[in-house]
């Protein structure tokens, strides 16, 4: 009896270790995902602020709530659902797909870069809707969620490709753990962000001199802390879409702008040290140009299409301002020297 219960035991011991075994493989597989994502996931970062900029501050929390929300289910209902049956029957599809996302994120960083470079501020032709209140705030959450479907698909669509060896299981249990994990990491990060100024206000109403001056300026950095981020989620998306699209051109057999590259970085990636991190530079730097002229490529040819197709934008720009547009007017303006406003 007692043999059996060893037996039983060692069993047991067994299957922990395996389970323990698993547990590191699904973390070790969604480190290498989530690394592989994270200029896509910083560009969601640097894009969901701009959605409750303008609303009032009582609502910027209960938004980025349902924007959360919305976001993890769009990632674990639907996203990951599609990926592993796409990976489990039609795997060949994987590369085009994510060819099909790099060129978005290419486009996306191309225009803003367009934009900024022409001197065009959506802010400028904005003009406050009329529309206010509940339904508004719906309009605009419901877009930043849309927006994040998008850029959540790349992600998800990236994680999987690194890890397309593992069984099914394990590509299932590295995705969920990803997307859980980006989500709860963008969003926190954007709640701090949104609600920076707010804690600058509040800490520049106490009594300690210290604590007024750093409240100042938190209340005055904000506005750089942001343009620095949407400047990195610009560069992010360029790095991310144009290494994709190198990297898919070589797998396609087109290896010549791949290897073009390969020799750049050559020169750096023997010098001592610093090697590593020059190579990583050049090839970045080198992704990061092509992405800019595939993603203005894109743009000559969506551009005149978006303007005579019934859902394109004939702006020629995102709808993100309008939106905002629908719950702004009511905030009022925070002066970091009055702690009452």
């Amino acid at each position: 009896m007692s043999g059996g219960l060893v037996a039983l035991l060692d069993d047991v011991a067994a299957l922990v270790r395996i389970a323990a075994a698993s547990v590191d493989d699904v973390a070790a597989g969604a480190a290498k995902a989530g690394a592989k994502a994270a200029g896509v996931v910083i560009d969601d970062a640097a894009v969901t602020p701009q959605y409750v900029s303008g609303a009032d501050p009582s609502r910027e929390l209960p938004m980025i709530k349902r924007i959360f929300w919305g976001s993890l289910r769009n990632k674990l209902l639907i996203i990951l659902p599609a990926l592993l049956l796409i990976s489990a029957f039609i795997p060949g599809v994987i590369p085009f797909i994510l060819m099909a996302g790099g060129t978005y994120l290419c486009y996306e960083g191309a225009e803003k870069v367009w934009h900024k470079f022409r001197g065009h501020h959506e802010a400028d032709e904005e003009k406050p809707a009329v529309e206010r209140g509940p339904e508004a705030e719906a309009k605009v959450t419901k877009g930043a969620i849309t927006t994040d479907f998008i850029l959540s698909c790349e992600i998800m669509v990236i994680s999987m490709n690194e890890v397309a060896d593992e069984s099914l299981l394990a590509r299932a249990l590295i995705l969920f753990v990803v997307a859980v994990l980006i989500t709860v990491l963008v969003y926190g990060a954007v709640a701090l962000i949104v609600k920076m100024d707010d804690i600058g206000l509040h800490l520049a109403s106490k009594d300690s001199a210290g604590s007024q001056r750093f409240g100042e300026l938190l209340v005055k950095g904000m506005p750089s802390v942001l343009a620095a981020i949407t400047l990195v989620g610009t560069i992010a998306m360029l790095w991310v879409g144009g290494h994709i699209m190198l990297q898919g051109a070589y797998d396609l057999g087109w290896h010549a702008p791949y290897d073009f590259v390969h020799v750049l970085e050559a020169p750096f990636a023997g010098i001592p040290v610093a090697g590593g991190f020059l190579a990583w530079l050049v090839n970045t730097l080198c992704s990061a140009v092509l992405g800019l002229a595939w993603g203005l490529v894109i743009m000559a040819i969506v551009g005149p299409l978006l303007k005579v197709l019934p859902f394109g934008n004939k702006k020629g720009g995102h709808k993100e301002g309008d939106l905002r547009a629908d719950v702004a007017g009511s905030r009022p303006t925070k002066n970091p020297s009055d702690p009452a406003s």
